[in-house]
């Protein structure tokens, strides 16, 4: 099969075996996957993975329990043991021997085929098209946010950065009823959130005024001291980014203000999954580019350009079962 592999720093499309699914596993045929800033990080030495590329994917399963084959599915990206005490206590998704997909010891979705543990599946309804059942993964990752955090009607949420993940924050928080303000850089991602009703406004122009809650999805390391500087005293920032390495902020104003601090990852599929079958979160402007699996590292070059947004690479023949 054809597979984007990172060896060293270096990409290459690369001729690899079709993965071999174990008991308990599922042989999936990518249909359509997107390259995720986490992917950018990755070529660039986060991690330290080497392999295929890739988490955020749809398919269909092809191998594996029969009650499975030629459903058409996404999967979370954490493969755990299944037996340790986080797996016990149902947060698997922090198991100390877990793998991630195409993320920390096993191969992802930029290829032909990828294989997941059964546990991992979610069917996608019908109504949901490929193009949107892709972002299921970034979208659960925003809906933990709600998991983690109690949002009262009327809250008043400021979410700093306008990319992918920031945008997808800001419009499950308006659906929870908070009062939502995006602030980034792009006038033409601003726009996005605007044309859903959302207010939108850009980093120069932003009057701070103390929020409930701060959501911090700028990925850059000075995020963190301008979202601190947003949050009302006994508010929450919520940390969206993964920002490797030391970061430089004044600690006092979390203790002095009493602040508490939420790191938020990845997330829960089935509200993602009802979201996108409602129609109630728009993702479709978020769709950049979209390239064939052929040319798999220029999608990875277009997605690092600065004002792009999701880019996708398709599997040509994502029809076939």
């Amino acid at each position: 099969m054809q597979a984007l592999v990172l060896r060293g720093r270096q990409l290459a499309l690369a001729q690899r075996p079709k993965p071999r699914p174990r008991p308990g596993w599922a042989l999936v045929r990518v249909s359509c996957a997107g390259v995720c800033r986490t992917d950018l990080e990755i070529v660039r030495g986060y991690m330290g993975f080497q392999g295929v590329l890739g988490h955020e994917f749809v398919g269909r399963v092809v191998d594996g329990p029969p009650q499975w084959r030629g459903a058409r599915v996404v999967a979370e990206i954490n493969f755990a043991c299944g037996c340790c005490g986080a797996c016990r206590g149902g947060i698997a998704r922090h198991c100390p021997r877990r793998r991630v997909m195409g993320i920390s010891g096993a191969d992802g979705a930029f290829a032909e085929y990828v294989s997941v543990p059964v546990r991992n599946l979610h069917q996608v309804p019908d109504e949901v098209p490929d193009e949107c059942a892709v972002f299921v993964e970034p979208l659960a990752a925003a809906f933990e946010i709600l998991e983690q955090v109690h949002i009262a009607p009327g809250a008043r949420a400021v979410v700093l950065g306008d990319g992918k993940l920031g945008l997808l924050c800001a419009q499950v928080l308006t659906l929870a009823g908070a009062r939502v303000l995006v602030v980034g850089k792009h006038e033409s991602k601003l726009d996005i959130v605007r044309r859903r009703g959302i207010e939108a406004v850009g980093l120069s122009g932003w009057r701070q005024e103390p929020a409930d809650v701060v959501v911090e999805a700028t990925g850059r390391a000075e995020g963190f001291s301008i979202a601190l500087g947003a949050v009302r005293p006994r508010g929450t920032l919520v940390l969206k980014s993964t920002v490797a390495g030391s970061v430089r902020a004044d600690l006092a104003p979390l203790v002095i203000h009493e602040i508490t601090l939420v790191g938020s990852r990845c997330g829960p599929f089935r509200p993602a999954l009802q979201a996108l079958e409602k129609g109630v979160v728009d993702v479709r402007s978020l769709v950049s580019a979209r390239f064939p699996l052929a040319r798999a590292k220029e999608a990875i070059a277009a997605a690092g350009k600065g004002g792009v947004l999701k880019v996708l690479i398709d599997n040509p023949q994502r029809q076939a079962v």
